[in-house]
């Protein structure tokens, strides 16, 4: 079973790779704020958890034979994914530029500006920032530019009504206001 899950994860890793999987080239706008928390999070992610997993696969390579030894399976597994994660950040960081916020347009929307809109079917009001993916935070009203909605109302002006395709169906929204 351990050998299977070996050649496994080789195929799977060098398949990705081959097929442009793990290749992050797309430009991520962001802010200043934004990218100073991926840093942050590599930090973390290189001076915390990396040392820490390599603490664990040394504990586990001392308990004995590493072929029956789950707990170094499961270390093995961790730093793994923990690499791909610090990859993956490291890419992100990268392909980012910051955005400066004096000179967003508030003519039309674009990523960074703030979005008052209303959904015409049952009147109600909403408002978004629209972000990089990076930055998307739901809870503080920050949406990917990647979204169903982001999408629908990129380039658009006040006074507009967008008909917007989201996993429900499709819904009707007015552009009320367009801040930064």
């Amino acid at each position: 079973m351990k050998e299977f899950r070996k050649v496994f994860s080789e195929f799977f890793f060098f398949r990705c790779l081959n097929q442009g999987g793990f290749v992050m080239n797309k430009v991520s706008y962001i802010t200043e704020e934004g990218l100073q928390k991926l840093k942050d999070e590599l930090d973390h992610l290189l001076n915390v958890e990396r040392p820490a997993i390599s603490k664990l696969l040394a504990d586990a390579r001392d308990k004995g034979d590493l072929t029956e030894n789950a707990e170094y399976e499961a270390a093995k597994e961790a730093q793994g994914m923990l690499e791909m994660k610090i990859n993956k950040l490291k890419e992100s960081i990268i392909n980012s530029r910051i955005i400066d916020g004096s000179k967003i347009d508030t003519d039309r929307i674009q990523i960074m500006n703030r979005v008052k809109i209303r959904n015409t079917k049952n009147d109600t009001l909403m408002e978004y920032t629209i972000v990089s993916d990076n930055e998307a935070d739901l809870k503080q009203g920050k949406i990917a530019v990647s979204t169903p909605i982001a999408k629908g109302l990129i380039g658009k002006k006040v006074g507009d009504v967008v008909e917007i395709k989201v996993p429900i169906g499709v819904i009707p929204f007015e552009i009320i206001e367009i801040s930064v």
